[in-house]
């Protein structure tokens, strides 16, 4: 195993899981709201997100799996559209590859009064659809 990965396996392993989020994206409709609606892009979208999907032959399919981490992420925190900002909700990646969720603002806050202190994230997509799955945790309590 890579020992890089290791802190980001072993964030679940023995903690008490909190919440589940999932959501799927149509591509296409992705791709409709963004050639028609560039304001969309800005308004849900961080500027380092936006680079990483521009930067893909079919961006496309990186902001509908974004979108729908997003959305998990909402999910996950049990509150739908407007519970928190979409930029509240970052996706970034390791250098390992592995997507990770960055989470600040008013959802951070909503996070930390639930008592998650992890997120864990996971991404797919093929030509038609985008998926993504948020689990959150809390901290393993030490006796």
């Amino acid at each position: 195993m890579d020992p890089d990965l290791t802190p980001l396996i072993g964030l679940a392993a023995g903690a008490p899981i909190l919440s589940v989020g999932a959501d799927i994206v149509d591509v296409d409709r992705m791709r409709q709201i963004v050639a028609r609606r560039p304001s969309f892009v800005s308004r849900v979208f961080t500027d380092a997100e936006q680079s990483y999907c521009r930067e893909a032959a079919d961006a496309a399919q990186r902001f509908a799996a974004r979108f729908a981490a997003k959305e998990a992420g909402l999910k996950a925190l049990g509150v739908g559209l407007g519970g928190a900002d979409f930029h509240d909700f970052e996706v970034t990646k390791h250098h390992s590859g592995q997507p990770e969720l960055i989470v600040t603002g008013r959802a951070k806050k909503l996070a930390e009064s639930r008592g998650v202190s992890n997120w864990l994230i996971t991404l797919s997509h093929s030509d038609l659809s985008a998926l993504a799955v948020v689990l959150t945790t809390a901290e393993l309590s030490v006796s």
